[in-house]
């Protein structure tokens, strides 16, 4: 993110984004540059911005995205405005819940609102992450073998489909989904940055055969069963304590707003 341009850095980091950082595999320690014949990976950043203030007081009539996403330059940009973000952690969405727990070094843009999520992230640590780690990797277990080929995939990573006769990016999001799922029900922790980053990186390359894949995945699946019985978590995140967080930061917002860069 050095020698960033003044123009870029504005498009990148606007006034109003309160947290921001890498996601995908930056944030996992698993990112190929383009230098490797099997890369297809870009460059994804995730952020909270705050609406205009004018939809937090009065009527709330004033429309507004809850999701922006664009390519800004040669980075994949998605940005939610906060109250759908914190409904998006109740329901421990995975690739939302990963923001509050990436390394700090991954982290591009913070203020006080932003530190305030990350010092509140044990609020979404409950058993709902069972049913939604679990989901997400099932449909990358089906979209792995489904070889008609979809918008969102380049030449590049079709061209890997048809060489390997799966998705192995699937693939590895699968497996990575549920090892990181398991362990979070343990532990209550989330492990962005991935110690096995290797070895899942040895399954996105094609190295596995697509039947170990599946063994490995149902094996986890098992496992991951196993890991909702046993969890200290409680079943359901404090909405109450969501709630006053939304607050806390909301009427902050709107009185007396102040930014770190």
């Amino acid at each position: 993110m050095k020698n960033l341009s003044p123009e870029l850095k504005d498009q990148l980091f606007p006034d109003n984004l309160i947290l921001c950082g890498y996601r995908g595999s930056i944030a996992h320690n698993m990112y190929m540059p383009n230098t490797d014949p099997n890369s297809i990976d870009d460059i994804d950043i995730m952020g909270v911005y705050m609406a205009d203030k004018k939809y937090y007081v009065g009527l709330g009539l004033q429309k507004y995205a809850k999701v922006i996403e664009k390519f800004i330059d040669k980075y994949d940009v998605v940005y939610y405005e906060l109250r759908h973000f914190l409904n998006l952690l109740v329901k421990s969405n995975p690739n939302v819940l990963s923001l509050l727990w990436i390394t700090d070094n991954h982290y591009l843009k913070n203020t006080i609102y932003g530190q305030m999520l990350i010092e509140n992230r044990d609020l979404f640590s409950s058993k709902v992450a069972h049913a939604s780690f679990t989901g997400y990797a099932y449909s990358q277990l089906k979209r792995m073998e489904n070889l008609a080929f979809k918008g969102y995939m380049g030449q590049k990573r079709k061209a890997l489909v048809e060489k390997f006769g799966y998705d192995c990016k699937n693939a590895a999001h699968c497996i990575r989904l549920l090892k990181m799922g398991m362990e979070f029900l343990a532990t209550g922790i989330l492990n962005v940055a991935r110690p096995d980053a290797k070895w899942l990186l040895g399954i996105k390359k094609g190295e596995w055969k697509l039947e170990d894949v599946k063994a490995e995945a149902k094996r986890l699946f098992e496992l991951a069963d196993q890991a909702l019985i046993t969890s200290p978590l409680p079943p359901h995140p404090d909405i109450d304590k969501v709630e006053q967080l939304a607050r806390e930061i909301i009427q902050s917002y709107v009185t007396t707003y102040q930014r770190t860069k």
